[in-house]
């Protein structure tokens, strides 16, 4: 088997087809080799009898319909991957589920419309934990095969990773992007929540649930964004520095001894760059506001799986099980004053931005490298404020653990700033990785 680690610059490939560089055919069956030697032991994409075939006529349709390099579209030839809750016309949807598939059926994300447009070919469904809630499936963390790749866009990170693809789409609830890519050692983007249409998703709680994407560096994040965001627009991202802002309080203590450590680290090297940097006191009463984002998330996880649960309960794997039971208990008057609870943490979060001039703020995108195991993905909490506010955020590879797994930086933006925040991930992206004296 080849070297599992090697990821490929969305905007190299891209570039490359468009201009004939690189032929189509010729992309699409290197793609194919990478695949069927590699993914034997990363187990990334949902398996597919019929991928080669399959992917060929795709490859062969969209050359024939775009055969002079004028006027080819951002993604042409460009295989992606999609995380299996999104549905993809002509592949099963499963969700990393034993339910029969013809339950989970529906119209094609507009997300994967938007990729199809843009020319590109979908080289299959990729891995998600059950339902993208707790169960994790069998992708292996590409840098060490025996830990985590993290959930739960768990093939995503790790196709990307692997240079299986340039480009997977994913999902956001809480942590299912940030985490796994900080693990996987790729950049991950989870827009403003509402940015990228969500229908054709399996909801998992629509409050907070968002479709990113899963590239190798933060310029490749950004032509993703244009081609799936609404109303994407360059222009937005300005010149400025950000003011970065680290957030003081219990809310970084959750994190492991070894990511804070690298956090002080991060947080040095962007300082001696020239970034200014805040600390400012926020999330004071964290245990309290994490409580009410999680009372929405399972209410609305209940309520999303309400008749399949009733129909296949058997058929769950008990933590999702367990998750769904959960939300059960909650009643509608919990769910009413936690939204109430959501809105005014928002809210603070927000004044908090505002009041002290914060452009980014930044934080461990991960308690910590990737665990040991294929059966525990991870803790989400890094993660848990920055979604439960709707907010854009990006992670960043950021050095790696003493054990040589990957780290990331956490940017949370301000909503609706997506343009911003990626236009400055990639100062920040390249300041980290950076050789150091």
């Amino acid at each position: 088997m080849e070297d599992p680690v090697r990821t490929t610059s969305l905007l190299h490939v891209a570039e490359s087809l468009r201009t004939g560089a690189t032929g189509v055919r010729e992309h699409t069956d290197a793609t194919l080799r990478r695949i069927a030697d590699v993914d034997r032991a990363v187990r990334a994409f949902v398996d597919e009898p019929e991928r080669t075939e399959r992917l060929r006529a795709a490859a062969q349709d969209v050359t024939d319909r775009h055969p002079a390099p004028d006027g080819r579209p951002a993604l042409y030839g460009v295989p992606v991957g999609v995380k299996d809750i999104l549905h993809v016309d002509g592949l099963p949807t499963r969700a990393g589920s034993t339910l029969p598939p013809e339950e989970l059926a529906g119209p094609q994300a507009t997300a994967v419309s938007r990729l199809l447009a843009a020319g590109a070919l979908i080289a299959g469904k990729t891995v998600t934990a059950e339902f993208a809630v707790a169960a994790p499936g069998p992708t292996r963390n590409p840098h060490h095969l025996d830990h985590t790749p993290g959930g739960s866009s768990s093939g995503s990170a790790a196709a990307v990773a692997a240079g299986l693809v340039p480009l997977a789409l994913g999902t956001q609830t809480i942590a299912s992007l940030i985490r796994p890519a900080a693990y996987c050692g790729v950049v991950g983007y989870k827009p403003t929540h509402g940015r990228v249409p969500l229908d054709g998703v399996l909801p998992t709680s629509p409050s907070y649930d968002t479709v990113g994407t899963l590239t190798a560096t933060a310029a490749d994040a950004a032509l993703a964004a244009s081609v799936l965001c609404d109303d994407w627009r360059p222009e937005r991202a300005g010149a400025d520095r950000p003011v970065l802002a680290v957030p003081e309080g219990p809310y970084l203590g959750l994190a492991e001894p070894e990511a804070l450590t690298a956090f002080d680290r991060q947080v040095t090297a962007l300082r001696d760059a020239g970034y200014e940097i805040r600390t400012v006191p926020v999330f004071d009463d964290f245990e309290q506001d994490a409580f009410s984002l999680f009372v929405v998330n399972l209410y609305e996880l209940a309520r999303a799986h309400a008749g399949l649960f009733d129909r296949h309960a058997d058929r769950y794997d008990p933590r999702t099980a367990e998750a769904i039971l959960q939300g059960r208990t909650a009643q509608e008057s919990d769910y009413a004053d936690a939204l109430k609870a959501r809105a005014a943490f928002r809210d603070r979060l927000a004044d908090a931005t505002h009041r002290h001039g914060v452009d980014l703020w930044i934080t461990p995108a991960a308690t910590g490298p990737a665990p040991r195991g294929l059966d525990n993905a991870g803790d989400s909490v890094m993660s848990l404020p920055w979604s439960g506010a709707g907010l854009p955020i990006v992670s960043v590879p950021a050095g790696r653990s003493t054990a040589g797994l990957p780290l990331g930086l956490q940017c949370a933006g301000r909503t609706g700033e997506d343009e911003r925040l990626l236009h400055w991930a990639r100062d920040l992206e390249s300041t980290l990785s950076a050789p150091t004296a």
